[in-house]
């Protein structure tokens, strides 16, 4: 797929997952396998970074042959194996089979946030943790085996929001008032805190940089959805994956982004093999 391999560069693809790598509807990637597989022959690392909890993005990990870091609950933590990098990352802590650099407060410090509201917009929203597994299959889509995983949240807590957009503001501005910074998904308003994908992502390239000083290392961030601004503004390119559900998230950047053509894994085939060749080809003398 690609020749004229230079050692000395390293792009790092930091990936949305829900409408992006996976189709919004099915959840599918297979449109993305060529690319995937044509990635990992030359180990550029493929990193989620997603809301979804460690346990979800664990299993998919599995099922999608990725190996590497993650990042898990829109930013709140990375989670690194041993062998991705040669040194302990700097303020990460050995936990689960994993290397965890934390970025936010447990689920149940947002919970009770939460619950302070919950006369106030009485009926207008509900928790993921009042939802049973039947419903949150309902709201997702999701298996009951998958919905179980997304339940098992470590950080912040998704609400799914059932009043107007105005009362949504409203209790926005409530939590953040709080202390919460809340952030809207695809499909859920995440309350959470002074985390985001994008911070995840400069700590994560950093490390990376820090521990191989003599590679160049370039940020890929491909998104969708609200939540991906913030890693979609940092990111050294920044791909905007087109959603069959949700407009574009609307960036302050100009410079070095796309906006594919195809939705979902299609799309994040599109950029990628467009982006990829210019970033770790050589040039022709």
């Amino acid at each position: 797929m690609y020749k004229k391999i230079t050692k000395n560069k390293i792009p790092l693809i930091f990936t949305d997952m829900d409408g992006t790598l996976l189709d919004h509807f099915s959840y599918s990637f297979d449109a993305a396998k060529p690319c995937i597989s044509a990635l990992q022959s030359l180990n550029i690392p493929i990193i989620p970074n997603t809301s979804k909890t460690s346990s979800e993005v664990k299993q998919l990990m599995t099922e999608i042959g990725l190996k590497g870091p993650l990042i898990v609950e829109n930013g709140a933590a990375v989670l690194m194996p041993i062998d991705f990098l040669p040194k302990k990352p700097k303020g990460a802590v050995w936990e689960g089979g994993h290397w965890v650099k934390s970025f936010a407060n447990k689920r149940q410090h947002f919970k009770a946030m939460i619950d302070k509201l919950s006369k106030e917009f009485d009926g207008e929203f509900e928790t993921f943790s009042s939802m049973s597994i039947n419903r949150i299959m309902e709201v997702t889509g999701l298996s009951q085996e998958n919905a179980t995983l997304a339940s098992t949240r470590e950080f912040g807590e998704p609400v799914n929001w059932l009043g107007s957009e105005e009362r949504r503001e409203e209790f926005i501005n409530r939590l953040n008032a709080m202390g919460a910074k809340p952030v809207l998904g695809g499909r859920f308003l995440h309350i959470c805190g002074n985390c985001s994908k994008g911070r995840a992502l400069k700590w994560l390239t950093s490390e990376y940089q820090r521990q191989f000083p003599e590679t160049k290392v370039t940020s890929v961030a491909l998104g969708d959805g609200p939540n991906d601004i913030a890693m979609l503004e940092v990111a050294d390119y920044a791909v905007i994956v087109a959603s069959p559900v949700n407009p574009p998230p609307i960036l302050q950047r100009t410079n070095r982004t796309i906006n594919t053509q195809h939705h979902g894994p299609e799309g994040w085939t599109e950029a990628l093999e467009y982006l990829i060749p210019r970033l770790v080809e050589k040039e022709e003398s």
